[in-house]
């Protein structure tokens, strides 16, 4: 009887305590591998083959193998700085404790213009892939019905919970991996050895250009640290999960140009260079399975961007540099509802608006200049007094001075339209924080 009545007052404890209001970890260590490749192959590599080698033909294999060196070097930079916290913010965060929040709100602002020119971008080649199977569908009111349906769905999903959302994120990374994959291993038996002399050397304009466009293809990685406070146990986990991605992905992304270069005589006017190599040594079947697996690819990288890209307001809201509201938890289903509307909603309006190429390049100069900032921060939280990394990177200091100096010699190939753009998003980033912070002041409610 005792024992009984003792039951019955720690159920009602439990029943009069208030909700929790915070997020949850519902991400485990293999959801994070899979969030941060699927973070990355999104729809550049069903794109960009084609790019790079009409600007600097068969030295497209070069420029990959140079650009998986670039970022491999700056997520040595993000395992080291991502293993002293377990917030939500990524970059942000890493931004705030090593330059302070004018710094942070800007390296912020840069995250969130990535992921919404991202989206933009990756959606519209979503559509232009369904063409594949439904000529229709780019082209009258069918497609901003289709951009809205995914959108909504993909909001839906990431409100309910993010469990929900690694649980898709996991089943998306199976089902981008597995075509490319078979892509890779049918295509090596149609190789044209031909096709790989390299002619005069191109310009060093040129290369650049192609590892600065290749750069959209091969990040993303950093969406993987943003949500680290739904993370469980991310010091340990996250530096793992993305040095085995990058391992995956840049082998991946390699064979992939091998495939295309070799068998694909036209690689320079592809529009889908993948499916159109699939078609010609798989047949009609080879196009069909490569557009598929472009569709699951492009949809799960959406999901994903639509994840990280809602948690940066979301932890700006946190940190007091946005609006409370933005960093309201749902309580029932304990994601930050407010912050994934906001985002979902101008990420609608910007896939409305921009082509995928438009989208293409701001989105590696933002993204650039976001992993510039954490670079730097390593040096820097070693001097300081910020958590001690649980993965330290050796001879970390040389590694995250030459990642920010290929990432400067990156940005310096960028056009002149490019960089004017990229400034006045920057500038408008800082106009924002400026008002809200003089708002903030002169609200007697904020002490």
């Amino acid at each position: 009887m005792a024992l009984t009545q003792t039951k019955v007052c720690a159920t009602l404890q439990r029943m009069s305590k208030p909700p929790f209001k915070g997020l949850v970890r519902g991400i485990h260590r293999w959801d994070l591998v899979a969030i941060t490749i699927n973070g990355i192959i999104g729809a550049g590599i069903f794109g960009l083959p084609a790019k790079v080698f009409a600007l600097i033909g068969a030295y497209s294999l070069f420029a990959f193998v140079a650009c998986a060196l670039v970022v491999t070097l700056i997520i040595l930079c993000f395992a080291e700085v991502s293993s002293r916290f377990d917030q939500t913010g990524g970059p942000y965060l890493y931004a705030r404790e090593a330059f302070g929040p004018t710094v942070a709100f800007e390296v912020g602002w840069l995250i969130w213009l990535a992921r919404l020119t991202a989206f933009a971008a990756n959606c519209n080649l979503l559509v232009s892939y369904l063409g594949y199977f439904w000529p229709g569908a780019s082209s009258g009111t069918w497609r901003p019905i289709i951009i809205a349906v995914v959108v909504v769905s993909l909001a839906g999903v990431n409100i309910l919970g993010v469990r929900q959302a690694a649980i898709a994120g996991n089943f998306f990374t199976v089902g981008k991996l597995i075509p490319m994959i078979l892509f890779v291993v049918a295509g090596l038996f149609f190789l044209n050895p031909h096709a790989y002399s390299l002619g005069p050397v191109p310009s060093s304009g040129a290369f650049s250009q192609s590892v600065l466009l290749l750069i959209y293809a091969f990040t993303g990685f950093e969406m993987a640290a943003i949500p680290a406070g739904e993370v469980h146990n991310p010091q340990k986990h996250l530096p793992r999960a993305l040095l085995i991605a990058i391992a995956v992905v840049a082998l991946l992304y390699i064979l992939i140009q091998v495939v295309c270069v070799g068998t694909l005589p036209e690689l320079a006017q592809s529009q889908k260079p993948l499916a159109d190599a699939g078609t010609r040594f798989m047949g009609a079947a080879g196009g069909a399975l490569i557009s598929a697996g472009a569709i699951i690819s492009i949809t799960g990288n959406l999901n994903i961007v639509l994840l990280s890209g809602s948690r940066v307001p979301f932890a700006m809201a946190e940190q007091r540099q946005l609006p409370a509201l933005i960093g309201k938890v749902h309580s029932r289903f304990f994601t930050p509802h407010i912050a994934i509307l906001c985002t979902a909603a101008v990420m609608f309006v910007l896939t409305l608006k921009q082509s995928f190429v438009q989208a293409l390049t701001i989105s590696a100069i933002a993204r650039l200049l976001t992993y510039a900032a954490t670079c730097a921060a390593l040096p820097v939280l070693r001097r300081t007094n910020a958590p001690a990394p649980l993965f330290r990177l050796r001879g970390g200091t040389i590694i995250s001075v030459l990642a920010l100096l290929l990432s400067g010699w990156l940005l310096l190939n960028s056009t002149l339209k490019e960089a004017i753009t990229a400034a006045i998003v920057a500038g408008i980033g800082l106009l924002v924080y400026l008002a809200y912070r003089l708002l903030r002041s002169n609200d007697p409610d904020n002490s």
